[in-house]
């Protein structure tokens, strides 16, 4: 059940799916508003819960909504013209939640004027309620703030917590952009599918099946990944002969190490 008032600031395909599971989970459309500075057209949201308030900007926000939770969901390219425009409900003493990639607690308390900020980083299965949002929150924020932060991510899925802020470029690194290796995993398996001569729409199936069904087998339990992967895998058999590849010293482990130390770095980066 979400209980209290939120006012959502970016109603993108982040902000459209945590909209969603809102509602999903319970959300009175008369306890939300929506500022949308894309415009109307961008909340598609608006079109299923026509109760919903989808405003273009936030002077348009009445006087009388006291929002105890202001949710940014726009991109951090444009965060420096959208965020100091809210800096007149830090008053209200509502908290300040943002899933902007790379901007830190002190990047919002800095333009707002405000102290209780949380930064999460959730992915995007949370599209279809499996992503996974880790949280910081910023010392002034209390413990009904924090649980009511961890309620609104969790609403798109599974939810942890961060004691230093400094690890948020590597949680980024791994399970912000890791939907992405996934993809390409899928991608690459399909290419090599075709390669040994499988037509490409059945490369593509048994890809794209095989990626999502180990996925399903991993979340069903709790085996670790090790012994998954040794279950499928003989001595001396057809998998043992492509782990002898993807195992070797210039193999998937160590590509991916590489991987997620640029993501961190570029993460730093956009983080200033």
């Amino acid at each position: 059940m979400i209980d209290g008032t939120i006012l959502l600031v970016g109603c993108g395909k982040m902000g459209g799916a945590l909209l969603d599971g809102w509602f999903k989970r319970g959300l009175n459309p008369v306890d939300a508003m929506v500022v949308e500075p894309a415009g109307r057209g961008a909340v598609a949201p608006c079109k299923t819960h026509r109760a919903l308030a989808c405003l273009p900007h936030v002077r348009d926000v009445p006087r009388d909504f006291r929002p105890d939770v202001v949710l940014f969901a726009v991109k951090p390219q444009v965060a420096d013209d959208i965020v100091p425009a809210y800096a007149h409900l830090a008053a209200q003493q509502p908290v300040f939640l943002s899933v902007v990639a790379g901007k830190t607690t002190a990047y919002f308390q800095n333009r707002l004027g405000a102290e209780a900020v949380v930064r999460a980083m959730p992915n995007t299965p949370a599209a279809v309620g499996k992503g996974v949002s880790v949280l910081y929150a910023a010392p002034a924020v209390s413990a009904i703030q924090r649980r009511v932060c961890e309620v609104l991510l969790s609403a798109v899925g599974a939810v942890e917590w961060i004691a230093d802020e400094k690890l948020m470029d590597a949680v980024t690194a791994v399970s912000g952009s890791g939907p992405a290796y996934v993809f390409l995993l899928m991608e690459s398996l399909r290419d090599a599918g075709i390669e040994a001569g499988l037509p490409p729409d059945l490369a593509a199936r048994l890809a794209r099946a095989t990626v999502a069904g180990s996925g399903a087998l991993l979340e069903a339990g709790d085996t670790s990944p090790e012994i998954l992967r040794q279950n499928v895998t003989s001595p001396g058999g057809t998998t043992a002969a492509a782990l002898g590849v993807l195992m070797g010293p210039d193999g998937l482990k160590p590509l991916l190490a590489k991987a997620v130390a640029a993501a961190t770095a570029r993460s730093k980066e956009l983080g200033g």
